[in-house]
């Protein structure tokens, strides 16, 4: 009894503890040798990293969920992906997007570097949903409501907002750094700033609908479109350029919904 109750205590805790360890290990695991010993890191190698980082979250989200509130939080877990029937308007934010990215992308294509114009790559509307659905089982389906316990829905989505994007350093690191050099930690710290306004973003129609299902397809939609949308082969000062500008402009959009629906992130009942 006495160990349910500490991991029922702890049960945030120890969801990031394996989200991170599972993640991380597996990456490093992968590919760690190979790094620490000079050699590239190829784009093959990808599918492996993926496979622990996409693990983490749903592992440790179902597992916690399970040990912090047994059959009934799966149950209550299930349904919230099993719910579908929402006001129509609330499948909108879908489009922001690759309305985003298309605009951004279009943009510094015209007025930067030819190179940065949007592309068409179609693995995107594979790897997109793998990812949202995978993936936000842990980040919304467990992690966002146990914090939303103890803050506000937006200070709980930005504070995950933050780990989320963290919890991308080691194999971002791995598989990016040997190629984008002294560019590598903008690039990061623009990407960082679009998870932040995503997860701001998410939480707002989970907020808002209760359907774990929409916080999946906001996920699914813009890991989806980047990769449709923008190009892989990019010099590294504008890969910092493109994720900078993408970033900020995402966070202009997270600050006007937040400033519309203030601190609850909510409207009225739907």
């Amino acid at each position: 009894m006495g160990d349910q109750s500490f991991v029922r205590r702890r049960a945030l805790a120890i969801y990031f503890v394996l989200a991170f360890g599972i993640a991380w290990i597996g990456s490093f695991a992968s590919v760690g040798p190979r790094f620490l010993a000079g050699e590239a890191i190829e784009y093959s190698d990808g599918g492996l990293m993926a496979l622990a980082m996409l693990g983490a979250p749903f592992a440790a989200g179902i597992l916690m969920t399970y040990l912090a509130s047994g059959r009934p939080g799966l149950y209550e877990l299930i349904a919230g992906v099993k719910r579908y029937q929402v006001a129509g308007h609330w499948y909108l934010p879908l489009l922001i997007f690759p309305a985003l990215l298309l605009l951004v992308a279009v943009l510094l294509g015209v007025f930067v570097d030819p190179e940065m114009a949007p592309t068409f790559a179609i693995q995107g509307f594979l790897l997109g949903p793998i990812a949202g659905i995978v993936e936000e089982i842990g980040w919304t389906g467990f992690a966002y409501p146990t914090m939303r316990k103890k803050a506000s829905a937006l200070s709980a989505a930005i504070s995950l907002g933050i780990i989320h994007g963290i919890w991308h350093f080691l194999v971002w690191y791995l598989s990016q750094s040997g190629d984008l050099g002294v560019y590598w930690w903008p690039y990061f710290f623009g990407f960082c700033l679009h998870v932040v306004a995503l997860r701001v973003l998410i939480v707002w129609v989970f907020e808002n609908t209760g359907s774990l299902l929409l916080a999946m397809l906001m996920h699914a939609s813009s890991t989806g479109f980047f990769v449709i949308l923008i190009p892989t082969t990019m010099a590294p000062v504008n890969w910092v350029i493109y994720y900078n500008v993408y970033g900020v402009v995402l966070c202009l959009v997270a600050t006007i919904v937040a400033m519309k629906y203030g601190k609850t992130l909510r409207g009225k009942a739907t």
